[in-house]
């Protein structure tokens, strides 16, 4: 492997819990001396990439978790955050049949950008203008950073993946809210295009930091997929190939308490102080491990 960086982060998504853990997480492991924010690269998909740039900003992660904390359940990411079980269980169904019906993973994500485009068709600019005030509101700076950061989401009308960057001429903002067009939203507009969830790509995307010395995965979602195995869209096929590329690789995922705080929703913003406190825990118990790896 031709060594491009040495250190990367992939933050996947996890609705609001997730980003709360992520956080916490990341703060758990900055207060016990280990700084993964430092990393040549961060790739954050979905509600990894609110975290991806939200740890990009310039508030320590400690800061980032008192807020989390202080402010109490808050819709993090411009998704419907305060929907209930039912509504995210609905969203469950329609999606997994259309994974059902689709032939590939290709076609997969131009059946998904279509159900958004069709969803969308009778939506406004008030209800997009509002999804993106409320991650501006969400993000510590509305500039991207100078350090890389790859934030993913998929062209709803092509199927295509889409993965900006500082360089895309796109606003980190709208970036952010494209990965994040998750349950319920219809595909968020860019210009002429609309996006959906980043994580109908890869599941993380962590294949994104190929390249790289060491890598650092913080999965919510615990590297589990809905696809087809034989896809290779699951986190295990990514590790897989970073790792035959000469990679190293570690992966986190939520712990027995951190699953107890998510609950049955991930979405559910009272999700989010507990979430935030089990990573925290989390993340204390992993630094000295995880030091090996990063330093």
């Amino acid at each position: 492997m031709a060594v491009v960086r040495e250190r990367a982060l992939v933050l996947g998504g996890g609705g609001s819990a997730g980003n709360a853990w992520e956080i916490g997480v990341i703060a758990g492991l900055f207060d016990a001396g280990l700084d993964v924010t430092e990393a040549d690269l961060v790739v954050g998909t979905s509600s990894g990439s609110t975290t991806a740039a939200q740890v990009m900003s310039g508030p320590r992660p400690t800061e980032l978790l008192a807020a989390v904390l202080e402010a109490g359940p808050q819709a993090p990411n411009g998704a419907p955050g305060a929907r209930g079980a039912r509504g995210v269980s609905e969203h469950i169904e329609r999606t997994n049949a259309i994974i059902r019906a689709a032939t590939d993973a290709a076609d997969m994500r131009r059946r998904m950008g279509a159900a958004a485009l069709d969803q969308g068709a009778g939506s406004d600019d008030s209800a997009r203008a509002q999804r993106r005030a409320l991650v501006a509101a969400r993000l510590p700076s509305p500039d991207w950073p100078q350090r890389p950061l790859l934030v993913v989401a998929v062209d709803a009308h092509t199927g295509e993946p889409a993965v900006f960057d500082r360089h895309s001429g796109v606003d980190l903002v709208d970036a952010v809210v494209a990965s994040t067009a998750g349950p319920g939203a219809p595909g968020y507009r860019i210009g002429d295009s609309r996006y959906i969830d980043g994580g109908y790509r890869r599941n993380e995307n962590a294949d994104l930091a190929a390249g790289s010395a060491r890598v650092l995965v913080l999965s919510p979602f615990g590297g589990r997929t809905r696809h087809p195995l034989e896809w290779g869209l699951q986190l295990a096929s990514q590790v897989e190939e970073l790792r035959a590329d000469g990679s190293r690789v570690e992966t986190v995922f939520p712990d027995s308490s951190s699953l107890e705080a998510f609950g049955d929703n991930v979405m559910d913003p009272s999700t989010r102080p507990p979430a935030a406190r089990a990573g925290f825990a989390q993340g204390h118990a992993l630094a000295e491990q995880l030091t090996e790896l990063w330093r």
